[in-house]
This record gives structure tokens, sequence and C-alpha cells, in this order.
């Protein structure tokens, strides 16, 4: 479900405090003269405000991603969001950018890192309450702000090195229990078969997705209705199959060209294949280049006769790879079905958190079916086929290879100079940019909101 937004920032700003409109939980909520509010501006920070609804947003979203707080979060979120708005008060004097593409490619980084953390496609989804592109469009403005923020510490932070010399000497004056632990890191190749769909059951789902029209349009029934009986789109199913309002790149090829295409929300498309599985489709309305549509997904079953076929099939491709007939990485680039990684000899990548791909993967990091294959596996070996659910939710069929294996340690000089170096490099950059902010607090006007006041905030100045 969409949040609605408040605008008119400018006007809020000139009057700080005001109650808008229904009641948020937070400090001081048995207030009788608070009960009544749903948002309301707690701190002003140059000329933009911070609602209440931004701090229980990003707490909301520090729980998703099991994030803790350092000290009161009542107190520690807003102070959080006050140095996002220096950081962008200060991108806006320096006109800091951010593209359109750059934008996009965070955007598709970060929902790839939130579908490996959540399981698969529709765990996040059923997680959110949200579909894909309905998280794709909450997520695009925010990110472009955090770009602009990350682009404007890099800048401020650009010219601070560390040399070897400190390094040894920051390391040297550590106690042996504070040197960093490096988590054990893997690097692994995979190879898939997707189970072969029956004819029979696909005429199944497409007939059954036909019989969904006929009733719609003999006014048995209402396409929402029957979107939350039966849609297998989790995230849109509880909101009678409505998309929001998508743009064309956040949809599937297929299934966009066929919403882009319709004119009468009278009447529903016919039914169209995704790499999701199949669907109908009823148009609601079109604004500019965006569309809100409804659709109903049903996903075809795949038998275990289909499943045994293609773990039989990659026994023998895993087999073929140990008596040396083809390297495994041969294998994966002629007959992998994964898209992904096809291209990269099956190298895995991995989406950090920061929106970094990588090929380095904690164990924690890895989906959940890949990780336990790889904790019983010495590097270089492939394992025997096992069965998983990818990140668009459908079953595949897969043997990997551990191509490589660092294990947990405490870091030392040696083996771990970068990982030290990195160490010593953010802790000098982090108290620069803790000094930063502090005085640019002194040059930027900051009201904070009365009940605030006893906070013990990390950073000093924001109360004056």
């Amino acid at each position: 479900m969409k949040k609605s937004k408040i605008v008119g920032l400018g006007l809020l700003a000139l009057l700080p405090f005001a109650g808008l409109t229904a009641q948020i939980p937070g400090p001081d909520d048995d207030d009788p003269t608070r009960r009544n509010v749903i948002d309301e501006v707690i701190w002003v920070v140059g000329d933009e405000p911070i609602l209440k609804s931004e701090v229980e947003g990003l707490r909301l979203q520090a729980e998703f991603e099991g994030l803790r707080w350092k000290g009161d979060p009542d107190c520690a979120i807003p102070e959080r969001i006050a140095i996002e708005k220096l950081f962008l008060h200060q991108a806006a004097i320096d006109s800091i950018e951010v593209t359109e593409s750059e934008v996009n490619s965070n955007v598709e980084q970060r929902i790839e890192y939130f579908i490996t953390q959540a399981g698969s496609r529709e765990k996040l989804e059923e997680y959110r309450g949200q579909t894909i592109n309905q998280i794709r469009s909450q997520m695009r403005e925010e990110l472009r702000k955090q770009m602009m923020i990350q682009r404007m510490r890099e800048k401020l932070v650009s010219d601070i090195t560390v040399s070897p010399a400190e390094v040894r000497r920051y390391f040297g004056s550590l106690p042996a229990d504070s040197i960093p632990f490096v988590p054990t890191v893997v690097e692994v190749e995979i190879l898939t078969q997707t189970p072969k769909v029956e004819q029979e059951e696909i005429n199944r789902v497409k007939e059954e997705l036909r019989e969904f029209t006929d009733r719609v349009t003999k006014g048995e029934t209402t396409f929402q209705t029957l979107a939350r009986m039966y849609s297998e789109d989790p995230g849109t199913a509880r909101y009678g199959g409505e998309l929001g309002f998508t743009s064309r790149a956040m949809l599937d090829p297929a299934f966009a060209a066929v919403a882009f295409n319709l004119t009468d929300p009278r009447k529903i498309s016919k039914v169209v294949e995704s790499e999701y599985g199949f669907h109908i489709i009823q148009l609601i309305d079109k604004r500019g280049d965006k569309v809100n549509v409804r659709h109903i997904l049903r996903k075809p079953q795949i038998s275990d006769e289909s499943i045994e076929k293609a773990l039989s099939r990659l026994d023998s491709i895993g087999a073929d790879i140990r008596e040396g007939k083809f390297s495994f990485e041969e294998g994966a680039t002629v007959i992998s079905d994964d898209k992904d990684t096809r291209n990269n000899r099956g190298l895995m990548a991995n989406m950090t958190e920061d929106g970094r791909r990588t090929s380095k993967f904690r164990m924690q990091d890895l989906p959940a079916e890949i990780a336990r294959v790889v904790d019983t596996m010495h590097v270089g070996n492939v394992s025997r086929p096992f069965q998983m659910i990818n990140s668009r939710g459908k079953t595949v069929c897969a043997i990997i290879k551990l191509k490589s294996r660092v294990e947990g340690h405490r870091a030392t000089i040696t083996e771990d100079f970068q990982v030290m170096k990195d160490v010593v490099l953010n802790k000098r950059r982090e108290e620069f940019i803790d000094k930063w902010i502090e005085k640019k607090i002194k040059t930027v006007y900051v009201r904070v909101n009365d009940r605030y006041r006893d906070c013990q905030f990390e950073h000093q100045g924001w109360i004056k």
C-alpha cells in the first residue's frame, strides 16, 4: 500500500512544530494534546523539516534489515536523518548529482540483495506487503538521496590517505583481542537446469486464467476478488492484483508489452507468459509514461518426475566434469540455464549492502540452500545436484563448485594488509567526517522539538 506524500515542505519549515493530521507512536504518546496527531515536524535543519513519519519509516526499515541503533533509537534516528540533511545541504551547494541510470542500477542491485536476504521474491513481497515494482518505486527517490549523500562523503574524504607505516603502528598498538576478525569468505560457481513444465500443466493454468476472464466478463465476480483469492503474487493479491503506477522499465518485458498496449479498462488481456509464470492483466489507468494495472499470476506446478530428470542430468554433467571431459566453467557457460551467471563462467555475484558487486560471499550472504551445500565442500569440489528456489521464485536444480574459501581468522599484517589498511583509513575518514558534522551544525539553522532536548546525541551542537 502506498504511503501518502506531504507537500509544501517550505511552508512547514516556517511552522516548525505544527501538528498535521492522526497518531504515530513515539515519545510522549500519553500526552492527551498529541493523541490526534498523525504527523508533525519534529526537527528543522536548514530549510528542511524532519517529520515524525520519517523517523518511524527509518525505524521499520532498520528492523527489516536487522540493524541496531547506537543509543536510544528515539534520539539516534532523528539525529541520523538530521545528519543526512546536512550532507544533502552541502551536496546542493557543491552541485553533486547522480544520473537516472545510476539510480536505476542501484535500485536493481538493492532489490537483488533484499531478495537474497528474504529467501525469494515472493517472501520479500509478502514481508513488505508490496510487489517488487512497488518496492522499486518507493525505493527510487530515497536511494537517489543516499547516493548523493555517499558521493558528498566521498568528496569530503577524497584527500585522506594512510601510509603503510601508519597501518603498522595502529595495529601494533592494538591488544590481541581487539584485532579485527575476518569472517570466512567463499567464491562459488553455479550451473543450473530448470525442470521442464509439462505442456498439460501449462494448458491447465492457461485454461484456468481464461475461466477467470470469462467470469469477470459475464459479471459473475470482479477481477479484484479473483486476484485476492487466486493470484500467486502475494504482494499484489491482497490489493486485488493492483501494481500501482509503474514505468515500462520496471516490468518484465513480456508483461510490459501487453500492459502498455491495453486501452480499455473494461477488457482483460489474453494470457501472458513472463519469467514468473502466466498472467491476465486489466488496465486501471495511464499517466504519461506509467501505467497502473491489476494482474492475476498463476504458476504451473513442476512434477516430481521433471525435477528428477533435471537432477539426473546434472548428476551426469557433474560426473563428466570430475572425469575431466570439460571444465565446470565451460559447462556453466554452455549448459547452464542461469542467465545471471552464464556470461561469467558460472561465478556467482554478491550484492553488498552498499550496492557493490563482488564474487566474495560471507556464508550468511549465500542463499540458504547453497550455503548448506558449501559448508560440506572443499575447494575445487563439485557438489552433487540439489534443488533450490532462485531469486525469481522458481524451482531450479543446481550443482556448484567451490572456487575458493578463506576461513575466518584474526587479521594479520602479512596476509590481510589491505583489510587492516581499510580499517585505519575508515577510522581516519570517520574522524574527519565527525569533525565536519560538528562544524556544519554550527553554520546551519537547526531547531529541535523540546522533548528531544534531554537526548544524549552522538554529535554536539544540535541543542542551541
